[in-house]
């Protein structure tokens, strides 16, 4: 079964069933632009802030799960899902995170199109990107407070910020290094 997390408030994953998390997971779904890194802000004040049924570590654990896997968005939205209602959980957070953006590419794809091709409103979508980075930069933060960062982490950001940053290394390697040296350093 899943994971039982600690929580804080009175809110708990036992609390949750399939059909609950299917509707938070279609909420969030409904909000995401550009790409599944806005997932973060969304599953954040979705399920710790407004919840409270997982916890910081909880969702950074899904996150770097979906890192390693060729489908980010849905590794993470299946964990967390299985976290809080097991393999119905899972199934139900995977169908409702992807329903909202099926629908919305089938009925707005030939608009979006003409809009970016537009010089009035290919601006206002370049807006809507800029502010799903602030979104995400404004989660990491909170999120990378609640750690309490060894040193060696540190030097695991810093590297990995800089190959990604300054080489054309891909972020699969970057991952499986950082992963490679904790697992060494745990040895």
């Amino acid at each position: 079964g899943p994971v039982v997390l600690p929580v804080s408030g009175a809110a708990s994953a036992a609390a949750l069933t399939p059909w609950a998390v299917f509707l938070s997971f279609a909420k969030v779904g409904s909000l995401l632009f550009g790409s599944g890194y806005v997932l973060l802000p969304a599953l954040r004040g979705e399920f710790v802030a407004r919840l409270g049924v997982l916890s910081d570590a909880t969702l950074l654990d899904a996150l770097a799960a979906g890192q390693v896997t060729p489908g980010p968005l849905f590794a993470t939205a299946t964990f967390v899902g299985y976290q809080l209602a097991g393999h119905a959980g899972a199934a139900a957070a995977t169908a409702g995170i992807f329903l909202p953006a099926f629908a919305a590419v089938t009925l707005t794809a030939p608009v979006v199109m003409r809009l970016r091709r537009s010089r009035l409103f290919s601006p206002l979508l370049d807006a809507v990107q800029a502010a799903a980075l602030a979104l995400m930069a404004a989660v990491v933060l909170p999120v990378a407070a609640s750690l309490a960062p060894s040193g060696s982490a540190i030097a695991i950001l810093v590297g990995s910020s800089v190959l990604l940053l300054a080489t054309p290394v891909g972020s699969g390697w970057v991952l499986l290094s950082a992963a490679l040296f904790g697992w060494l350093r745990a040895l």
